[in-house]
């Protein structure tokens, strides 16, 4: 009996599998990007709300302009590879939220994106805002929300549909969400896996190449990144991000493949 119940959980998990573009790595996905991305734009618009918006037109357009120039690397690396449709009912939007304390930037799955002020002096200029952009919408391109809200619905409910999971507990589930997609009531944006971020880093580095941006940059933001935190930083093995020494060798190993995309 428990050996069936087993073959049935393997088949069923196996059928709900995905590939993520650019690694090639297996995921689980009981949640549709439908779904997810119709609760992600809910969920955008009340941020929107919520916050003010920056006035500073130089930086809000530098955001926009790069954000658009890696929509488009995404979409030719989805069609090269014959995934178009992954992209389905994404519609894209890039803002920038004033806010000098949140040293921060997120995209969510439909590729809806915000930038928080205090990340762009560290960014420093277009190259900077490119490095965190790719990344950013690496991990909606990757459907890393998708992949934790379907890991929590499995850890809440078992192996059930996300409509089953609203019906039986809607609180529970709006808060798997907003812990799958990264969004935080008062933080603002909640940490991914350190495998998570690691593959964002990869595959961000890709699409920042293939928009024509340096991929030699990604090392000197990081960086930059550490000369902020003062070396205050917790120990890898405490965090869900890898160290920021971790992320600049990594990056450093995957620019020859970006290079390969990269043109000037």
């Amino acid at each position: 009996m428990i050996r069936s119940i087993s073959a049935i959980l393997s088949i069923f998990l196996l059928a709900a599998c995905a590939t993520v573009p650019v690694t090639g790595r297996r995921q689980v996905s009981l949640v549709s990007n439908a779904e997810i991305i119709q609760m992600s734009s809910d969920q955008y618009q009340q941020v929107l709300r919520e916050n003010k918006l920056s006035t500073n037109q130089e930086q809000v357009a530098m955001v926009k302009r790069v954000g658009n120039n890696i929509k488009t690397a995404v979409e030719q690396y989805m069609a090269s590879k014959g995934a178009s449709s992954e992209l389905a009912g994404f519609n894209w939007e890039f803002n920038l939220i004033q806010d000098d304390q949140t040293v921060n930037a997120w995209c969510m799955p439909g590729g809806k994106v915000a930038f928080y002020t205090a990340i762009m002096p560290i960014c420093k200029d277009e190259l900077g805002v490119a490095v965190v952009m790719g990344h950013e919408v690496a991990h909606a391109i990757a459907n890393h929300g998708r992949e934790r809200m379907s890991q929590g619905l499995i850890a809440q409910f078992g192996l059930g549909t996300l409509g089953a999971a609203m019906g039986q507990n809607p609180t529970a589930t709006q808060n798997i969400f907003m812990q799958a997609v990264g969004m935080g009531t008062n933080i603002g944006m909640l940490k991914f896996s350190r495998s998570h971020e690691s593959e964002a880093d990869h595959i961000g580095l890709i699409f920042m190449a293939m928009a024509g941006y340096d991929p030699n940059e990604a090392p000197k933001f990081w960086e930059r990144m550490t000369e902020l935190s003062g070396g205050q930083q917790p120990p890898e093995f405490l965090s869900t991000h890898p160290s920021h020494e971790t992320r600049i060798q990594d990056l450093n190993g995957w620019i020859p493949e970006a290079m390969q995309y990269y043109k000037k």
